[in-house]
């Protein structure tokens, strides 16, 4: 009986009961796909993964991740649109394989998420750091570094993570606003980074492009690739999605176009501008500005990263809420966790939980260990969605798929190759983390999930 599956029919009925308008059109879920990707992945890891791992071929690294990414997309786009509900991955995996799988799948997916929102605060800490220093602030290292680091709590991430939580409870109305600002502010930085940082580049300081050789280029593609985990966050908010057959689609497509661009031009520009060894530092953008001398353009810079960074915490919040509420209603988590709230038509419950569990992380932890989870729990569940796609042509042929994957098979196998080779580089550590993550999951499955279960 664990692994007796659930009918799709059922799926689609509880999508559509939902309580709330659908909101989110097409240049909605462009933004909040866009504001999901380009985040702690260029703002943050770019420098670091260019000086540790790929040196400029960090280049390479990126377009490893933005090809996984592609294959991947047009996966997801083919089940969100035969099955669009707020599960994403979880529910695909339960109408395929059954309960055990899925319930691990939406496990792994909230592991995932707030494990990277929290993770996503810390490097936004960063910059509020680098920012108020140079304007003379300097906040004591007790609020800005957990207890295990010689700190008391890293508050500003704390409370930033709070502050998005309650915006989100406010309903997807109020803050898609919010977030679409929020995300063109982002975007107006990064493309001032580009316009001044340009002329900076020395060619000379791409020599050699590849100093730590083809494995540091594919470990570099495993670093990054969680940064375009974004796309994910597309799925899960198919129930708000107006004209979700072809609204969705697109906007995986759009966001990872746009997304790759910027992240191949800013890495380019970042390790032209410096020789890769220098940039081992989570605010490299500001820092390659101020080696220049642009002290002004790194301020604005600076804070437009600490109000960009936000919109990547608000879309993992409310991908993570969305995958709480939908495996509430399954039964293998309390179904009060999916109510609607009747003022904002939100999971408020499931926001308020994700919110906090990320907060006290992002505000209490040492996340060198516990976010590489992230890392390897994207890549099962890509894995994982590539090969759904040819289960459930297979296995339901009937349901109605208003956008296929094109090449028949070809396109999942070469995804979930991709996805095997990327997960071969990570490390031993990142594996050991995200086994202890699935064993509490099995502790939650055997004492409460498997007697709520609804089928």
């Amino acid at each position: 009986m664990a692994s007796k599956r659930i009918d799709p029919s059922l799926v689609l009925r509880n999508a559509q009961k939902a309580e709330k308008d659908r909101t989110f059109g097409l240049f909605d879920l462009t933004i909040l796909g866009v504001g999901a990707i380009i985040g702690t992945g260029i703002l943050v890891l770019t420098g670091i993964v260019a000086a540790q791992d790929a040196g400029p071929a960090v280049t390479l690294s990126f377009l490893i991740a933005a090809l996984a990414s592609c294959l991947i997309g047009l996966c997801y786009a083919e089940l969100t649109t035969s099955i669009p509900n707020s599960g994403g991955a979880y529910v695909y995996s339960w109408v395929s394989l059954g309960r055990l799988p899925a319930f691990f799948t939406g496990w792994t997916l909230l592991g995932v998420y707030v494990t990277t929102t929290a993770t996503v605060a810390n490097g936004w800490t960063g910059y509020v750091k680098s920012f108020l220093a140079e304007l003379g602030v300097n906040l004591p290292n007790s609020l800005l570094l957990p207890a295990g680091k010689g700190g008391v709590v890293n508050l500003p991430a704390l409370l930033m993570v709070l502050l998005i939580t309650l915006l989100l409870m406010q309903g997807t109305s109020q803050s898609k606003f919010v977030n679409d600002c929020l995300v063109c502010v982002k975007l107006l930085v990064i493309l001032l980074f580009i316009v001044v940082s340009v002329q900076d580049v020395n060619p000379a300081n791409w020599h050699p492009y590849f100093p730590y050789g083809a494995r540091g280029v594919l470990t570099g593609a495993g670093t990054v690739f969680f940064s375009f985990l974004g796309f994910d966050a597309l799925a899960t908010s198919a129930e708000d999605a107006k004209d979700v057959q072809h609204t969705i689609p697109r906007a995986i497509i759009y966001s990872l176009a746009i997304s790759t661009a910027l992240y191949v031009i800013v890495s380019l520009i970042m390790t032209g501008a410096l020789k890769y060894p220098a940039l081992d530092i989570s605010e490299a953008m500001s820092f390659v500005l101020i080696a220049h001398g642009h002290w002004l353009v790194a301020q604005f810079v600076s804070a437009g990263a600490i109000l960009g960074i936000i919109a990547v915490v608000y879309a993992f919040i409310y991908a993570g809420a969305n995958i709480m509420k939908a495996m509430s209603r399954g039964g293998f988590l309390p179904t009060s966790w999916s109510r609607l709230s009747q003022r904002s038509g939100s999971p408020n419950r499931a926001i308020l939980l994700i919110g906090c569990l990320a907060a006290i992380l992002a505000g209490e932890f040492d996340l060198h260990y516990l976010a590489l989870i992230a890392n390897v729990g994207s890549l099962m569940v890509f894995l994982l969605v590539s090969l759904l796609v040819m289960l459930l042509r297979k296995q339901y042929p009937e349901l109605p798929r208003p956008f296929v994957v094109p090449g028949g098979k070809v396109i999942p196998i070469l995804a979930m190759l991709i996805c095997v080779i990327l997960l071969v580089t990570i490390s031993i550590e990142a594996w050991f983390s995200y086994l202890i993550w699935l064993g509490c999951g099995g502790v939650l499955y055997l004492t409460y999930s498997r007697k709520h279960v609804i089928a």
